[in-house]
């Protein structure tokens, strides 16, 4: 091996380490010290500083990054979602986007429901800056869309009000005891017909890239796990009842849209 190709072999581990670094310090680290210090035991304690911080959300929330972090399927994800929505005449209805996520997800969404005639978007999450932040986005959309400080495990919205709520990546960052309390909401307030659209993690069917996932989620999101046996969604969604579930999978079963109807 060539020097120069040894020093770039160098440059390349040195970056993908502080990378590995720098996301753990900022999420799961941040948690443990979070419970050694016996600090902020409030509803939000739980979060991660990468997503209440506003200058690590502006610093990380960055399109290519967030596309390399689900390994480049972050569009087709946000596509299956947003060919539901322009399918559904929404016309006088209104649409929830439960917590706001990294990426162009949010925009993409609002702007698929203003098509399809939506009233109003509502974007709920439980940290302002994330608010803010999204709010950012949608400023083209902003007699449509409407910001509530709202936690999705105990929603402060009406039942039976909206005709589709959007989450994005949100119940492999819960606990596991929240994981159903924000499967419960998210169908309390949908109205008979409505549609849940969830994107999260799935279990590989690969057995390498099912090995390299088992290792990422140990170390950065270690409550992501479940969703592959005790806490998978449509086992959730089939045991509070009430919903037909279809499933979508991508790359090799690594990433799944779940489409609950709501009866």
């Amino acid at each position: 091996m060539s020097v120069c190709l040894l020093y770039l072999a160098y440059v390349v581990m040195f970056l993908l380490a502080s990378t590995a670094i720098f996301f753990f310090t900022l999420t799961r680290g941040a948690l443990i010290l979070r419970r050694i210090l016996g600090g902020n035991q409030a509803e939000s304690a739980h979060i991660y500083p990468i997503y209440s911080h506003m200058g690590l959300i502006r610093f990380v929330d960055f399109q290519p990054v967030i596309a390399a972090i689900l390994l480049f399927q972050y569009d087709r994800l946000v596509s299956i979602i947003t060919a539901g929505i322009a399918k559904t005449d929404l016309t006088h209805k209104q649409v929830l986007i439960t917590s706001c996520a990294f990426g162009n997800v949010i925009p993409r969404v609002v702007a698929a429901a203003v098509k399809a005639g939506v009233e109003k978007v509502l974007i709920a999450d439980l940290i302002t800056n994330e608010l803010i932040n999204a709010q950012d986005k949608v400023v083209a959309f902003a007699d449509k869309t409407v910001f509530l400080k709202d936690d999705a495990t105990a929603m402060h919205q009406p039942t039976n009000s909206v005709d589709a709520n959007v989450i994005f990546f949100l119940l492999h960052e819960l606990p596991h005891h929240l994981k159903g309390q924000a499967l419960s909401e998210a169908g309390r307030v949908l109205k008979s017909g409505g549609k849940l659209y969830l994107a999260e993690f799935h279990r590989p069917d690969n057995v390498l890239l099912r090995g390299l996932s088992y290792v990422y989620f140990k170390v950065f999101e270690p409550w992501g796990l479940a969703l592959w046996s005790t806490h998978d969604p449509v086992k959730q969604l089939n045991e509070i009842g009430g919903f037909t579930c279809e499933r979508h999978t991508l790359l090799l079963g690594n990433f799944q849209v779940i489409i609950a109807t709501k009866h």
